[in-house]
């Protein structure tokens, strides 16, 4: 394997042997079938709260949550890229996607040359620093009209007491933030019944951690 920002991210369906890296197989992931593009709320507010305006896909296979979270943030400005497409350039396999390192290059391939930038939590849970500078990103990104990819791995609890276990890897889109950025607001391609949630900034900090995000500089 690759170094901690770069390990293996894959949602698969069946437990992995470990590999020199030590990485455990992941859990099971439900496979989500394509859906037909649909907003996933819109409202923009001035001040502590801002929520763009997402143009839904689920992920059409069990690997390809990378180029589908991707999808799902070039979709805030109105841009609807091939899922295919960019799970080509991501170098997207049945292993998933290595990193965040390989959505930043496309995100930048379709909105200008170095907008956005990859940010590592390499420790196993998030410090104070780390979550001020997620949440300041997050909001940041969000303000500018462009919506924040991260890398997530393990087990969170939303709002509303709903827990998403993704012990294997994920990816997933953040496209808005409120209560001034200590809640924010996921689009999840892993499923269409929970296309969108909420959790506190606290929670995706730790949710990141041993990986990375990518948001706008």
């Amino acid at each position: 394997m690759r170094t901690t920002m770069l390990r293996k991210t894959a949602l698969t369906i069946a437990a992995a042997a470990a590999t020199a890296g030590g990485i455990a197989g992941p859990a099971i992931a439900a496979q989500a079938a394509p859906s037909t593009p649909t907003a996933v709320q819109a409202d923009r507010k001035p001040g502590g709260e801002r929520q763009l305006d997402v143009r839904y896909e689920a992920q059409p296979n069990f690997y390809y949550c990378g180029p589908a979270a991707a999808r799902n943030a070039l979709s805030v400005q109105g841009k609807n890229i091939d899922v295919h497409t960019m799970a080509k350039e991501m170098g997207t396999t049945e292993n998933g996607t290595d990193s965040i390192n390989d959505i930043t290059p496309i995100l930048n391939k379709e909105t200008g040359k170095d907008v956005y930038r990859s940010v590592e939590i390499p420790d196993a849970k998030a410090d104070t620093k780390q979550t001020d500078k997620l949440r300041e990103d997050i909001k940041r990104t969000v303000d500018n009209g462009h919506a924040v990819v991260a890398n997530i791995a393990g087990t969170t609890t939303d709002t509303t007491g709903t827990t998403h276990s993704f012990e294997g890897g994920h990816y997933i889109s953040v496209t808005g933030y409120h209560d001034g950025g200590d809640t924010v607001t996921i689009a999840d391609s892993a499923n269409p019944a929970t296309a969108t949630y909420q959790l506190t900034t606290d929670n995706l900090a730790d949710w990141i951690a041993t990986r990375g995000y990518t948001a706008t500089s």
